[in-house]
């Protein structure tokens, strides 16, 4: 009925029609029960298509998390290898154990393959293959904030390495820039301007240097920044 008793009956037209009329609910049922019948196959490809998608995802989780912990124990010996120096092992493994390379390849996309590219391109950093240590590194990704500037830093080592200094000097860039602190900053700072002077961006350095002695003033770099500063002014003839 009408909230106003003054409406005429015939003016109600009531908010859900169905509930109010049985006849136009069985309609309404026929219908759909139609519609089920005419569309019954494909409407049982699309469920059966999201029941395969669901168990194809549950299926890839599992899957990758099983090849995470196979690649964390592959891992495992390769790493020890690398931190007693022994680093043809570590790269190349021991025979019976994988080495980075391999560890990095065959549990590309896990976790242990990304830490391995870490390592891996430190290792090769050291051995003299600079092309080699790019390629891992640009492989490696981290959410902790310090490893990823360290290999934005390692990465500036490997292109000054290759006599490429503005390359490096932007990669020393983004490390001091990432997260930057006072720990580590003001050191990649330094390294920034050091290759933008072997490049010939003197001015570069010295927004470099001036980075340092404006925002980490008390750091053990600034009496460096200070005293080079100086030199990159003249030869940016400011």
């Amino acid at each position: 009925m009408s909230s106003d008793p003054l409406q005429p009956a015939e003016a109600y037209n009531p908010e859900h029609p169905l509930l109010e009329d049985p006849d136009a609910l069985a309609v309404r049922l026929a219908e759909s029960e139609d519609f089920l019948r005419r569309n019954k196959n494909v409407l049982l490809g699309l469920l059966a298509l999201v029941v395969l998608a669901v168990a194809g995802g549950f299926g890839y989780y599992l899957w990758r998390g099983s090849q995470d912990t196979k690649g964390q124990a592959a891992l495992f010996q390769a790493v020890n290898y690398w931190e007693a120096d022994s680093l043809q092992k570590a790269m190349k493994g021991d025979g019976k154990n994988l080495g980075l390379e391999r560890v990095a390849s065959e549990y590309s996309g896990t976790a242990a393959g990304n830490l391995a590219n870490f390592y891996a391109g430190v290792a090769a950093l050291k051995q003299g293959q600079y092309k080699q240590a790019i390629d891992y590194l640009e492989d490696f990704s981290s959410d902790d904030y310090l490893v990823q500037a360290r290999a934005y830093s390692l990465l500036g080592d490997a292109h000054l390495e290759l006599n490429q200094a503005k390359e490096a000097a932007d990669f020393y860039n983004k490390a001091a820039n990432h997260n930057a602190n006072e720990q580590f900053s003001p050191g990649y700072l330094l390294k920034e301007a050091t290759a933008r002077e072997l490049a010939k961006d003197n001015a570069g350095a010295v927004a470099a240097y001036d980075k340092i002695l404006t925002d980490y003033p008390t750091a053990a770099e600034a009496s460096e920044a200070k005293q080079y500063k100086a030199r990159a002014e003249a030869l940016a003839g400011k």
